[in-house]
């Protein structure tokens, strides 16, 4: 049964509204009164302070309906499972406001790990050139690009709409002119050219584990931003050895990672001839980041 809000006689508060909204999403009843209060604030374009001090106040009929005429869509949205980020279109990662849509993986707070390493190192550069693998929404590159006003930054990825989306969202942090983005498969568009950083978060779920995902990141998230083949290795196959050509002496090469695979990936570093391989942990302490340094030449 779809959700739908009760279109009721009595007089409608924003509070009433509300509750109806909430009582629609049943998949995740925990999150449902706070995405409710999301989607609501979404569509009058006003914030939490502002709901509070107004949700008793009587509406007129006409408000009303117009309020729920525009909630039901966004409702029906989300009881599908739809992430909220998609949803309202955006979200917020290392203090910057991204436009996300479906075309792209919604940046994660671990990867805000990723870009506090890679800052780390090349705070020290006088002009430091970073690439970033498989940008997606430009998250990355355009953290590091806000931090780094010395850098210069390139941001490939395999996909010409989240190439264009990640371009929209250099543009509204005028940040344009700082990041080349260029459609590559890895490093191919790349010959010659090398790096002080490079860092990525590839796709890393495994085949077989899309089965467990959550309806959210499964049914709604790009396919090609999350699988990598049976054991989700494939593309770290491909970069780590790849990377080696890319990087400058003492370069920094830094990936995120999936959980249990830590020991595999620390493997493909040393193996590619990596030194000074650093494994490190996400919020809750599982391993999540690899730091690894090209040789000195």
């Amino acid at each position: 049964m779809q959700p739908d809000i009760a279109r009721e006689s009595a007089p409608q508060t924003l509070s009433s509204l509300l509750q109806q909204a909430a009582s629609c999403l049943k998949l995740q009843p925990e999150r449902a009164r706070a995405d409710a209060e999301l989607l609501l604030r979404h569509v009058l374009q006003r914030d939490k302070a502002w709901i509070v001090a107004h949700s008793p106040t009587q509406l007129p009929v006409a408000e009303a309906e117009r309020i729920q005429s525009l909630l039901q869509p966004l409702l029906l949205r989300r009881a599908a499972g739809e992430p909220m980020q998609y949803i309202l279109g955006e979200t917020d990662f290392f203090g910057l406001s991204l436009t996300v849509g479906p075309a792209v993986l919604i940046p994660r707070p671990e990867t805000e790990l990723l870009v506090e390493q890679v800052l780390a190192f090349s705070q020290t550069q006088a002009s430091p050139r970073i690439l970033d693998i498989g940008t997606g929404s430009g998250a990355i590159a355009i953290a590091l690009a806000a931090a780094l006003p010395q850098a210069h930054l390139v941001a490939v990825d395999l996909s010409p709409a989240s190439l264009e989306l990640a371009r929209q969202n250099a543009q509204r942090h005028q940040l344009a002119d700082r990041i080349l983005f260029q459609e590559s498969d890895l490093f191919s568009a790349l010959s010659g050219l090398r790096f002080d950083a490079v860092v990525s978060n590839p796709p890393y779920v495994p085949l077989p584990d899309a089965a467990t995902l959550d309806v959210e990141v499964r049914d709604h998230e790009p396919a090609l931003a999350l699988f990598a083949g049976e054991d989700g290795l494939a593309v770290y196959r491909r970069l780590i050895p790849d990377a080696r050509a890319h990087l400058a002496s003492g370069g920094l090469l830094a990936l995120e990672f999936g959980h249990g695979q830590q020991q595999h990936i620390a493997d493909l570093l040393a193996g590619a001839g990596f030194h000074g391989i650093e494994i490190l942990p996400d919020y809750q302490q599982i391993p999540r980041i690899a730091l690894a340094l090209q040789p000195n030449s």
